[in-house]
């Protein structure tokens, strides 16, 4: 019966289960029941309702809690958790190489609040027909990505299903860096299962990881028809267009390439500005199964974002900051 650690509880997270289930039911409690998403097609849309009916599908940021917990609890108050029966997990590796993706041979995921059991059955199926390797068990617990939406996974399942034993299991997938052509693959593969009412999926991304400890400078002027430019400690910011609108602004524009639906376009834009969304590789493997996907209704699977902050507004060189969105998709 081997168990995953939650490694990073007392560090990225409390390992208090009392002070952690508060927590999470403060940020859950702090959405409010509608909303305007952001970005271009979303605000079109207008208004929603959190919960969303038929919402399967989220990205959620996946930092320290401080950081990061209050922006996840939209993505998480969205998803229709009804009859889920399956959580498939797809979050990107920081850690361990590879070029393809990989899935787990632990049986249960631990978190403070208690244990998930993972479907091994179908990770080992999924193992098997897409090619993918077994994440060694040192890998597995270094990767935060997978391990930050756990605690609000467990929260939400233990708000919609009367016991443990009634809990959906577990699917987990750490994605490397794969191509645009082997995300299709993966999509193609990941497809089938999107048509399965019971099968929700979390995404796991931070957005913009700016400033020079990421290696990523970029300054995307606020004319149209001015170059961008990758910034020096000697580079001239204008005040009416500091570096921190910047960043919005290329968000912006990699949100919008999420909600058009088009896996094409998002990994355009990405190439176009280098913008450092961690979990692209996650999402456009998503991205790609939607198009796959036989039977969808025009809409469907198609993310639409409801929040976005960031750990700081960046105003010189010197600084740095990481953006968090949050999304849902309904199905």
């Amino acid at each position: 019966m081997a168990t995953r650690d939650a490694a990073h509880a007392g560090s990225w997270y409390t390992d208090s289960k009392s002070r952690l289930s508060s927590q999470l039911d403060e940020w859950l409690d702090a959405v409010p029941a509608e909303t305007t998403p952001i970005g271009t097609q979303s605000s079109q849309q207008g208004q929603v309702s959190i919960p969303t009916k038929g919402a399967r599908a989220i990205i959620a940021p996946h930092a320290g809690y401080s950081y990061s917990g209050p922006a996840a609890a939209w993505a998480y108050k969205a998803v229709d958790w009804a009859n889920a029966k399956r959580v498939f997990l797809l979050g990107p590796s920081h850690h361990y190489y590879l070029t393809g993706a990989a899935t787990t041979d632990f049986e249960y995921y631990a978190t403070p609040l208690g244990n998930l059991t993972v479907d091994t059955k179908l990770a080992d199926e999924i193992a098997k027909s897409w090619g993918l390797e077994k994440m060694p068990a040192d890998v597995d617990e270094a990767e935060h990505s997978l391990e930050m939406q756990l605690p609000y996974i467990y929260k939400m399942l233990s708000l919609n299903y009367s016991s443990h034993s009634s809990f959906p299991t577990l699917i987990p997938i750490m994605v490397g860096n794969t191509t645009p052509a082997k995300e299709r693959d993966y999509g193609r593969l990941l497809a089938p299962y999107l048509s399965d009412p019971s099968n929700i999926f979390v995404i796991s991304s931070d957005f913009c990881h700016w400033g020079s400890r990421f290696r990523y400078t970029y300054y995307q002027p606020s004319s149209p028809s001015a170059s961008p430019q990758n910034l020096r400690s000697s580079s001239a910011v204008p005040s009416s267009w500091p570096i921190h609108k910047s960043i919005a602004a290329v968000d912006q524009e990699s949100m919008d390439a999420v909600e058009t639906g088009s896996h094409e376009e998002f990994v355009g834009q990405l190439e176009r500005t280098g913008n450092t969304v961690c979990g692209r590789h996650p999402i456009g493997v998503f991205m790609a199964a939607v198009e796959a996907a036989e039977g969808m209704q025009e809409g469907s699977g198609v993310f639409r974002f409801v929040r976005y902050e960031r750990s700081g507004l960046v105003e010189s060189v010197r600084d740095s900051s990481v953006s968090y969105a949050s999304a849902f998709a309904v199905f």
